[in-house]
């Protein structure tokens, strides 16, 4: 494999499934790769960025245009390894400077065979994508440069994200356990801990669980395969069901889970895919977004309050509720709570007669701000209340 230092040499190119290209220099990895092209709007981060399921088969760009300043380190990862398919970004730093850096960001790219490219303007390719929508996208260096025909050619037979089943590829595959946490931030003893969480797997990230061990809670991790006795079989107080990748029409296995757990009315709290797949379970349907919105500084508001938060996004797809009447479902009604201020598309939803909501977004703030925290309060006052979960519906919305 090239050396990070010697690929920055090597001519790059990346192409667009509409035939647009853009010429550049490898980085990371040199070789050719797929996915959807898609644009990140977070000005830093992007350690937790790459290292997120939810971004698996996708190609992402950086809107910021300097990237890798702060180099690598080994506490910030959120999964096991790097999931986007491909990297793109304007000026990487030559040499990376923070104290807790152990690497630079194109050897950690290099290492684990993630191609990238530099030196291209991410501000046309962002307009680009913003115009004609998120895109089929290959990006090509080294012996993998041909002609442009035959490298338009590969790019437009690779999968297209639409119909695509992933959340099982970058889930566990075996159950494992977040401990509690005590005051003093060390791990509780098993079976100590005030309130159980079986949280499904459908790509979650490292500090998702985290977050709720730091309110006292242990967090079985299921896989996204879990059967409803694996479920129960970890005695729940709530079920929490995870961000992942993929289209969620095609998530039949999740939905189904989650039914069962509405039908028991058992404490329920979804996160991006996960209310993805409680806008299914209610019967609402799900669309592909233009470009998805993917950044940490999206406006949403949560309309139970009224406050407006800025959140942590990455998704393609949204659920498709109506946003100013209440819906009635087989498990009772469900409104809108939250709902993204820039273009109005659905961030959150609560049901009235069960204790069951849902956000669209990252509220574990790895990376991104810590507005959102409240959500993790929330689930713990739902799964202490027991019973004591109907909710009137918000001012101004029809019944």
């Amino acid at each position: 494999m090239t050396a990070p230092t010697q690929a920055r040499r090597v001519p790059a190119v990346l192409v667009l499934e509409d035939g647009r290209t853009f010429r550049g220099r490898a980085y990371g990895a040199v070789g050719e790769t797929f996915g959807e092209a898609v644009f990140s709007t977070g000005m830093t981060g992007y350690q937790e960025t790459l290292t997120d399921p939810s971004y698996h088969r996708q190609v992402v760009v950086m809107t910021a245009p300097h990237v890798g300043n702060t180099g690598v380190n080994d506490e910030d990862p959120e999964s096991r390894r790097i999931w986007v398919a491909g990297y793109v970004v304007r000026d990487p730093a030559r040499v990376p400077s923070n104290w807790r850096s152990r690497r630079p960001l194109d050897e950690e790219l290099a290492a684990q065979g993630v191609v990238g490219i530099s030196g291209i303007d991410t501000r046309a390719l962002t307009r680009h994508l913003r115009e004609r929508g998120a895109m089929r996208v290959g990006v090509f260096s080294g012996d993998a440069v041909a002609d442009e025909a035959a490298m338009l050619a590969k790019v437009q037979a690779a999968p297209q994200m639409k119909g695509a089943d992933l959340a099982a590829e970058v889930a566990t595959t075996e159950p494992y356990v977040v401990p509690a946490l005590g005051p003093d931030g060390e791990p509780l003893p098993a079976g100590s801990a005030t309130l159980t969480v079986a949280a499904v797997d459908l790509g979650i990230k490292g500090m998702t669980p985290h977050r709720m061990a730091e309110r006292g809670i242990e967090v079985h991790i299921l896989p996204a395969t879990a059967t409803l006795e694996d479920v129960y079989a970890v005695g729940p107080d709530g079920v929490f069901f995870s961000n992942g990748p993929g289209d969620p029409a095609t998530a039949d296995h999740p939905v189904a889970l989650m039914r069962g757990v509405l039908e028991r009315g058992t404490p329920l709290f979804g996160i991006c895919f996960g209310n993805q797949i409680l806008g299914r379970a209610l019967g609402f349907g799900t669309y592909k977004l233009k470009y998805g919105h993917r950044g940490i500084n999206q406006p949403v508001q949560d309309r139970t309050t009224g406050k407006v938060e800025v959140t942590a996004h990455n998704h393609g797809f949204a659920v498709d509720a109506p946003l100013d009447e209440v819906s009635e479902t087989p498990f009772g009604r469900v409104q809108v709570s939250h709902v993204c201020l820039n273009d109005d598309v659905v961030e959150g939803l609560q049901l009235l007669d069960a204790p069951a909501f849902s956000v669209q977004y990252h509220p574990e703030a790895a990376a991104g701000p810590h507005d959102a925290a409240y959500l993790f309060d929330r689930f713990v006052e739902l799964m202490r209340d027991g019973d004591q979960h109907r909710t009137a519906p918000l001012e101004g919305q029809r019944a």
